[in-house]
């Protein structure tokens, strides 16, 4: 079997990252390792868990998705 996709989900909503989840985890090639609430929490935690994939929400308060991309970009 194939090694997992590491998804890390950023989302200023917990409910909607809780909803996101309920739904990648019942994928086989997916695992979920993290869960931020914020821009500043994703790039932190970006650093930290390296995933494959960000599942980014573009819009928060504080720093955007998009701002956290292109730190989390810069860092990588």
């Amino acid at each position: 079997m194939a090694e997992s996709i590491s998804v890390l989900l950023v989302d200023d909503h917990a409910v909607v990252r809780q909803g996101v989840k309920a739904f990648l985890v019942t994928q086989p090639d997916l695992s979920v390792v993290g869960e931020a609430g914020s821009g500043e929490e994703a790039v932190h935690l970006a650093a930290q868990l390296i995933p494959d994939v960000i599942l980014m929400d573009l819009i928060m308060p504080g720093m955007d998705g998009v701002e956290a991309t292109r730190r989390i970009k810069q860092v990588s």
